[in-house]
């Protein structure tokens, strides 16, 4: 099961990248599609990691850790930003880096002693939010100048990273305490929802207007409908 979530949202970048690469993609389509993601993974966030890990640990010390994550990934994010500029598709592949590796080592970890359907819904709800993502960040790296095989292998090294994230929180952390693990899914759920106010739905309003509500109450319902699945 391990391999096949791992090839499922990870293969996501491959396949967003070369969508966005090769493939025809309007603004307003790419907006939509990031907000629907946006909303699938917020409610997928809260019910997959932050909710189960609040029932593992203290209240106080969840909250924190899920501040602490938000925190991280702002600053990490705002030094990106200053590097990259937070236009360039260059900006949001960083982006979806930090968040994503702790959103793919929580995924690991959520892999050890979870019901399948409740990690379909995870995992679900993170390929709903990579495909466009990349496909969004790998169109404007090529429309910046950068050549069209070097975005691919850059977006493929990506998912190779966040690949073995994932496959390291479920080896490594696997006989860890209930607690510790908790408190990892925690820091991913506060980074992952750091990364939708600062990165997706912005982004998905600027392109897509008004659209964009829309499309996050409909990515909301098809992650709540995966996560109905998993009870």
């Amino acid at each position: 099961m391990t391999i096949i979530v791992v090839l499922v949202v990870s293969g996501a970048l491959l396949l967003g990248a070369a969508w966005g690469i090769y493939g025809s993609l309007s603004a307003a389509t790419e907006g939509f599609l990031v907000a629907l993601a946006g909303g699938a993974l917020l409610v997928s966030s809260i019910l997959e990691l932050i909710k189960p890990s609040i029932e593992q640990s203290s209240l106080g010390g969840a909250m924190a850790v899920v501040f602490l994550g938000a925190a991280v990934f702002t600053g990490l994010d705002y030094m990106v930003k200053k590097k990259f500029g937070s236009e360039s598709g260059g900006g949001l592949l960083a982006a979806i880096t930090l968040d994503g590796i702790p959103e793919n080592l929580a995924l690991g970890v959520a892999l050890i002693g979870a019901s399948p359907l409740a990690v379909a819904a995870l995992s679900g709800s993170i390929f709903l939010s990579n495909l466009p993502e990349a496909a969004g960040g790998a169109k404007e790296m090529t429309s910046s100048g950068t050549s069209k095989s070097k975005v691919f292998w850059l977006w493929a090294a990506t998912a190779v990273l966040l690949s073995i994230a994932a496959i390291v929180g479920n080896l490594l952390l696997d006989g860890t305490s209930k607690e510790i693990l908790a408190y990892i899914r925690c820091f991913a759920g506060g980074a992952v929802v750091a990364s939708l106010a600062i990165e997706v739905f912005p982004k998905a309003f600027k392109e897509d207007n008004y659209w964009a509500g829309i499309a996050t109450a409909i990515g909301l319902v098809l992650a709540f409908i995966l996560n109905s699945f998993g009870e």
